[in-house]
């Protein structure tokens, strides 16, 4: 009987590690990384689809997954209904729709954008979510909302963007409109306001990335003009590195080998890989270990597996570059337009284009391209893996891919 407890005991431990939750934007590093394994390397409307699911509204926002639950966003009654939506994993039933936000005004947008872009963010039995501009809520895994409240800035020309990220207590967000630039620390009990840093700039949309480092840990958030690390619980400055023109950020930064790796935006696109153990103002004190002005994207973020950087611009160039000295290994076009951000999971790179074209390759210093797929419809969300599974949000449904 004791051996066969045992064996129950690490039956049950196995299952409960196996799995690898993706919580916010990018997964459970923030970084596009999964340690999944038996994901599909092939699919197609007929193939590997466990289910699709028709999700209403409109929303950009990428899958997150805890355990059986999937959260989404999305917008409805002609974008004033901003709602929560949580799906089953294994049914893919939709197990709530709760109407976070009402809105009367909806702002200028992009028309690549929509209302209900940022990720939500899972913590236990909370959900946080961010709709820019219209507003900031926690609420339960079953639906209750735990507080809700309105961060004073607009959602500059292209609607929301960034998306929250939790460090200990406090949910972190970029707030960069047009008339008002700061990133501000929320108690993540109460919504209230625990620390708030101003900022001079424009407008950007760029999800902070906490950094945890022995020397003290940092929150960097990409801005107009400059990138700032905060340390996390105060909101003290730390650093800033500046570069010029670049304006209406996007690209969620990554860290790795000493260097975070920051993409400049629009105007003078530019991939900066900067120290993270500087003081003040460390543009011009050899901090930048070096810069990538050709190939750097606007919209996807880098990715960063081992000692190889990869990016793919927006018109589906993808790069492959040594992430310590820049060194480019491959440049190639991988075909179609692309928002959504690439991941790394079960050893293989994986790229998802706004037409529904998928690329997956093999990492390394050559080439290789392992499968090419396809699904109906657009598709600038980034992919969510958990479960052995991937997950991809179209404009109109949410597919859960599996072997």
């Amino acid at each position: 009987m004791k051996t066969l407890a045992l064996v129950l005991l690490l039956l049950l431990l196995c299952l409960t590690t196996t799995a690898q939750d993706w919580p916010e934007f990018r997964g459970p590093s923030g970084q596009g990384i999964s340690d999944e394994h038996g994901l599909p390397l092939v699919w197609s409307e007929t193939n590997h689809v466990k289910w699709k699911t028709p999700i209403p509204g409109r929303g950009w926002s990428s899958p997150a997954v805890l355990g059986d639950r999937i959260w989404l966003t999305t917008a409805t009654d002609d974008g004033k209904s901003l709602r929560a939506i949580c799906v089953d994993r294994n049914t893919g039933g939709i197990t709530q729709n709760v109407e976070v936000f009402r809105i009367k005004s909806l702002g200028p947008m992009s028309p690549k954008n929509s209302l209900a872009s940022p990720t939500p963010v899972l913590e236990g039995d909370r959900v946080y979510l961010h709709f820019g501009a219209h507003g900031t809520a926690c609420i339960s895994q079953t639906g209750e909302v735990i507080w809700k409240t309105r961060l004073d800035y607009d959602n500059g020309q292209h609607g929301p963007g960034g998306s929250p990220v939790i460090y200990d207590n406090l949910l972190i967000v970029s707030c960069d409109g047009n008339d008002i630039q700061y990133v501000v620390a929320l108690d993540k009990t109460t919504g209230k306001v625990k620390w708030k840093k101003t900022r001079q700039g424009y407008q950007a949309y760029t999800t902070p990335l906490v950094v945890k480092l022995a020397e003290g840990d940092q929150v960097i958030s990409p801005g107009a003009f400059r990138a700032i690390s905060y340390e996390p619980r105060t909101g003290k400055e730390l650093w800033q590195v500046r570069y010029g023109e670049g304006f209406s950020n996007v690209p969620r930064p990554v860290y790795g080998n000493g260097l975070v790796y920051i993409c400049t935006g629009f105007q003078e696109p530019t991939l900066l890989a900067v120290k993270v153990d500087g003081h003040g103002d460390v543009t011009n004190k050899k901090m930048i270990a070096w810069s990538l002005k050709r190939g750097a994207p606007l919209t996807p973020s880098p990715l960063l597996v081992g000692e190889e950087l990869y990016v793919i611009t927006d018109n589906g160039i993808a790069t492959c570059l040594d992430a310590g000295t820049g060194r480019e290994y491959w440049k190639a076009r991988v075909g179609g337009n692309h928002s959504a951000s690439p991941i790394y999971a079960d050893g293989r790179i994986y790229f998802l284009s706004e037409e529904g074209e998928s690329v997956v390759i093999a990492p390394g210093k050559e080439l290789k391209v392992l499968a090419k797929n396809e699904l109906n419809g657009e598709t600038l969300a980034s992919m969510g893996v958990s479960g052995g599974s991937i997950f991809v949000r179209s404009l109109t449904h949410l597919y859960r891919l599996c072997n």
